[in-house]
């Protein structure tokens, strides 16, 4: 539906405009136009108006809507498998942070059928990739209130991007960077992070898991299932994951008792499970090393049902509680697939528990992923894809690359829409790490990086956040040198090793590593 405008109001406001405005019932009943104001001040005597349709990222400029912030999402989906065709109504609770006479949602792809809005129906466009809301009166600034879309969807639409991914027994999704929006009508960006619940309604034979733990699960007429899930710690929308198929759920146990599920396809589950006994030790080594318990109720892993090798464009996703990954990947032996399950599993702590402010924060959450992926790597003695078996070398042979890569990419926390997952994010992020590590050591280095979790558990965090940490805990002004590495266009010395130099700039055609290197998604140096 992209570049194509749809107006729809309730009934009665269509069929009968001329009596609903001579008995007094506010105008915001009718279609509207971009832009109309109720005219009635609000709190503070504001005037209400439409929120802006925008939280203003740096990367992706059209994406989030400001005005209200997402307290809590409730998705209950059903799946058709004879259609292939999804029906959903997502319930969204809201506090407004402005007088409103107008909301918006981000939406792309999804057929809405009606909207209400604390229980009245409310009228609604549908334009681009969002998704604008007049509720029946206009909103006051800190109003709670629930907003509720019916909706269907058809996970094989092509679309400008999507998140769903079609298997033959079903679906996943996989929503990162910006594409959550294609599943459920939301504010999509990490900084607007909220509750979840799910309620997933399939043929009985197919199973469904979701983030979080479940709560429920319903024997329906028809031989259909539900099954409920709820997770308790707040999601970005990027990191949510929805699954249906012919799944087997394998549980086992983590440190401490940590619950571990993984969600994996009945046919290959024998042949998976090598790679999935890996996960508690995995778990173990972290915590150990970061001095900070895994910060969500359960972990595991979700082999996609799926061989298409265009299915999608990554190894592994992060999805919260839930890690995505192409099946045949964690079929190989350990020395091949253990790095990349570590960067992925490290993205529970920098991504989900502390996700970033905007895009131009995604080093924060790559860069940690391959500094401690490649730690993983190295202890163990695993040659990496250069042939390297020390972060040290790995290190020379990435500062060597620095001019051309900030030249040919940008900056490490400057990307664009383009470049975001360039190697820059990736290596140039562990790169920036491992600068820091050298200037003030191991221990004030572990320092920072766990008061940087703990401060901003559970909610976002940019790159300013992560500065302002280093210069707090480690008492010295180290804002200059970061932000060179950060910011910089030219590769600063590195601490300790004068004798590293850089290699000079060459003319490259402007294609961006992510796509002369490999996949989108796929520049981590733990593959």
């Amino acid at each position: 539906m992209r570049n194509r405008t749809r107006v729809t109001a309730p009934a009665a406001a269509l069929l009968g405009t001329a009596t609903v405005l001579a008995t007094g019932v506010p105008a915001l009943a009718r279609p509207f136009s971009t832009g109309e104001s109720s005219g009635h001040a609000g709190a503070g005597g504001t005037a209400p108006a439409p929120g802006p349709e925008t939280l203003g990222d740096p990367v992706y400029p059209d994406l989030g809507n400001d005005g209200y912030r997402v307290l809590a999402y409730h998705l209950d989906l059903a799946y058709d498998a004879s259609t292939r065709l999804v029906d959903g109504t997502a319930t969204l609770r809201v506090r407004t942070t402005a007088n409103l006479s107008r909301l918006s949602l981000d939406a792309l792809g999804l057929d809405i059928r009606s909207v209400r809005v604390d229980g009245r129906a409310a009228a609604f466009e549908q334009a681009d990739e969002k998704l604008r809301v007049a509720p029946p009166r206009p909103l006051r600034q800190d109003d709670h209130v629930t907003v509720c879309v019916e909706y269907g969807a058809d996970p094989s639409r092509a679309l400008a991007h999507t998140a769903w991914v079609p298997t033959p027994d079903g679906f996943a999704v996989c929503p990162q960077p910006n594409s959550a929006h294609t599943v459920f009508p939301c504010n999509d960006h990490p900084s607007d992070k909220a509750d979840f619940t799910f309620r997933i309604t399939v043929p009985s034979g197919l199973r469904a898991v979701a983030n979080g733990l479940p709560t429920r699960t319903e024997e329906l007429p028809g031989d259909r299932t539900a099954y409920s899930f709820r997770s308790r710690a707040p999601i970005a929308t990027e990191l949510v994951q929805i699954t249906v198929g012919d799944y087997v759920v394998k549980d086992r146990q983590g440190p401490h008792g940590l619950p571990l599920r993984d969600v994996v396809p009945v046919a290959r589950a024998a042949a998976l499970e090598p790679a999935l006994a890996l996960t508690p030790g995995q778990v173990a080594w972290l915590e150990d090393r970061l001095g900070i318990a895994f910060p969500f109720e359960t972990y595991g892993l979700l082999p996609c049902n799926s061989d298409d090798p265009a299915a999608f464009d990554f190894t592994g996703l992060e999805t919260q509680t839930l890690t995505l990954y192409k099946p045949n990947f964690l079929l190989q032996p350990e020395a091949k697939i253990g790095s990349h399950m570590m960067h992925e599993l490290v993205h529970s702590y920098f991504g989900n528990m502390v996700s970033p402010a905007t895009w131009a924060d995604l080093w924060l959450n790559e860069g940690h992923a391959d500094f401690y992926g490649l730690l993983y790597r190295y202890e163990r003695g695993w040659p990496d894809s250069l042939g390297m078996t020390t972060m040290e070398a790995r290190m020379k042979d990435t500062y060597a690359r620095g001019d051309q890569w900030r030249h040919d990419s940008g900056p490490v926390a400057a990307p664009n829409a383009v470049n975001l997952f360039d190697d820059q994010r990736y290596l140039g992020g562990v790169l920036t790490l491992y600068a820091f590590r050298e200037l003030v050591g191991e221990d004030a280095f572990h320092r920072v990086e766990r008061t940087f979790l703990e401060r901003f558990r559970h909610r976002s965090a940019s790159t300013d956040d992560y500065i302002a940490v280093a210069g707090r805990v480690t008492g010295r002004d180290l804002s200059g040198f970061l932000r060179d590495w950060l910011y910089g266009t030219t590769t600063p010395r590195m601490p300790g090793h004068p004798d590293w130099t850089v290699t000079p700039v060459t003319p490259s055609p402007a294609v961006p590593h992510s796509l002369r290197g490999g996949r989108h998604h796929d520049n981590s140096a733990t593959l």
